[in-house]
């Protein structure tokens, strides 16, 4: 998967969030994009999201819930040792009250909290707050 997909998807959540859109609809798709929505929902930062027609080009439709500040997919791969992720999410995100990092692990996608928590590092996929 092109991590220009992830990122324009990212990048449009972030623009409906900010006119106030209460619903958004992504093109094209892709597994790693529906990974990083379910950590998106779990962590309470968007209500809801469905899946269209996934074996073809398919849509993402996303319920949004105004909690959303900025969101990022980097461009370039970036690998990250399990002791070295509180470091990185120091510098990464604005504060460590909120904000996650997600990223791609042995033991799947994941956020920074849960890779911690198994001890497991990866490459970092993106992050939002």
């Amino acid at each position: 998967m092109g991590r220009r997909i992830l990122n324009d998807a990212l990048r449009t959540i972030v623009n409906a969030e900010r006119r106030g859109k209460a619903s958004v609809e992504l093109k094209p798709i892709s597994t790693v994009m529906s990974s990083f929505l379910r950590i998106m929902k779990e962590k309470g930062y968007i209500k809801n999201f469905q899946v269209y027609d996934p074996h073809r080009v398919g849509r993402i439709t996303v319920d949004l819930q105004g909690r959303v500040n900025d969101c990022k997919a980097l461009t370039y791969r970036q690998d990250v040792r399990a002791k070295e992720i509180e470091k990185y999410t120091e510098r990464t995100l604005p504060t460590r009250q909120w904000g996650y990092v997600v990223m791609t692990t042995p033991d799947g996608i994941l956020d920074h909290e849960e890779a911690i928590k198994r001890n497991v590092g990866g490459q970092v996929l993106g992050f939002f707050y």
